[in-house]
């Protein structure tokens, strides 16, 4: 068995929602219909292919994303858990995470969930006021919500959950009693992302039309600062730009995306990262729902994309991956991907001019951002790989 320290994962896609939110451009579809049989034995056909692919790994974690996957009946998830546990040896402390909205419905749900093998769930909050919550399009309200992260913290021995921030109209002293207030029922993890506008969504129409105002730049900054001090003094430092955890307690799953290891995409529009004899390789799956289970159907899966990724693309996949992390990049990584001494890959004058202004840093043998680097990652990232 292949043991890699930066784990091994399965992502299952679930594409459905009751509704599709104005801010999100992820693959999520509403249908009136769903049959669930069909999905269930499609998600098995297509971990059966990539088993083939991939076999003699320990799976470190398994992630049902969507869309919304807490609509799926709990069974399926099951189902799916135990392919898993057939095709690959599981880790004694596998994490197997769910994406759940805290509606009602779906929120009663959860103790199946944890009977069908789930061990940590990630509860969509984004708010906790029945205002910003209508603005963002979300089937739940704040009663729900605080229910549902009750809910979690009995049922579950770890949960996070989300919030948005940098929302219309919102101060930095809003925010502070917003902060506050979550941190109340943060266990071990919570993520809190800044609101942005996304090309194709429902807000970009919205925003073009001046629909609403984004806070200006200068209160984007205070909000980013206000929540890394406010989460810091909880003992939530920011492992990630986003992402905020206890030590130990980070999101198994996603570091190994951040960290540039190896995971399966499984379901529409799924992606997946596949090192095989020394070449890594991007796939993807179709990402319409119906096409993608009438190809698993004629062929065993629906990958649309199963293409080498050369070097001076996994480099910088390694960068933009890794420069998410406080812990940044160990220098012997650059290496490992390319062959090539670190100098050879990462421009030393370019780095040098970021390192000069306070972005990035080289220490411990490793290449980091630093928060202010964090901030303005899109920029640096710009910059150092040209």
């Amino acid at each position: 068995m292949i043991n890699d320290p930066r784990g091994f994962g399965i992502y299952i896609h679930w594409p459905f929602c009751k509704a599709k939110c104005p801010y999100c451009d992820f693959n999520s579809h509403v249908r009136e219909q769903i049959e669930e049989t069909d999905w269930r034995d499609s998600y098995l056909k297509e971990l059966a292919h990539y088993a083939a692919l991939k076999p003699n790994r320990t799976v470190t974690s398994i992630f049902f994303g969507g869309g919304t996957p807490s609509l799926m009946d709990p069974g399926t998830a099951e189902t799916v858990i135990d392919a898993v546990a057939r095709h690959w040896r599981v880790a004694n402390d596998i994490e197997i995470t769910l994406e759940a909205n805290p509606t009602s419905v779906e929120a009663s749900k959860l103790k199946g969930f944890r009977a069908a093998g789930i061990n940590r769930v990630s509860l969509g909050i984004q708010a906790l006021n029945d205002a910003d919550l209508k603005f963002l399009g979300r089937q739940h309200n704040q009663s729900e919500a605080l229910a549902a992260l009750d809910l979690a913290a009995n049922t579950f021995d770890r949960f996070t959950f989300d919030l948005i921030y940098a929302r219309p109209g919102q101060t930095p002293d809003v925010w502070d009693q917003e902060l506050a207030r979550a941190l109340t029922f943060a266990a071990d993890h919570i993520s809190l992302y800044q609101l942005t506008i996304e090309t194709g969504t429902m807000f970009e129409q919205a925003y073009a039309r001046g629909d609403f105002v984004l806070p200006d730049e200068d209160i984007q900054a205070e909000l980013f600062e206000l929540t890394q001090a406010r989460l810091g003094d909880a003992g939530l430092a920011a492992y990630e730009i986003s992402n905020h955890a206890r030590p130990g307690s980070e999101s198994r799953h996603n570091l190994t995306y951040w960290r540039y290891g190896d995971y399966v995409g499984i379901g529409p529009g799924a992606h997946g990262r596949l090192t095989i004899d020394g070449r890594k390789f991007a796939t993807r799956q179709h990402r319409a729902p119906e096409r993608w289970l009438e190809m698993v159907a004629e062929q065993g899966h629906a990958t649309r994309q199963y293409d080498e990724v050369r070097t001076d693309a996994r480099i910088s996949e390694l960068t933009m991956m890794g420069l998410r992390l406080a812990e940044g990049i160990p220098l012997t990584r650059f290496e490992a991907e390319s062959g090539r001494p670190f100098a050879v890959d990462i421009d030393p004058a370019r780095l040098q001019r970021l390192a000069d202004g306070g972005f990035l840093e080289i220490r411990d043998g490793r290449l980091t951002a630093t928060e202010a680097g964090r901030q303005r990652l899109d920029a640096v990232l710009g910059e150092l790989l040209g």
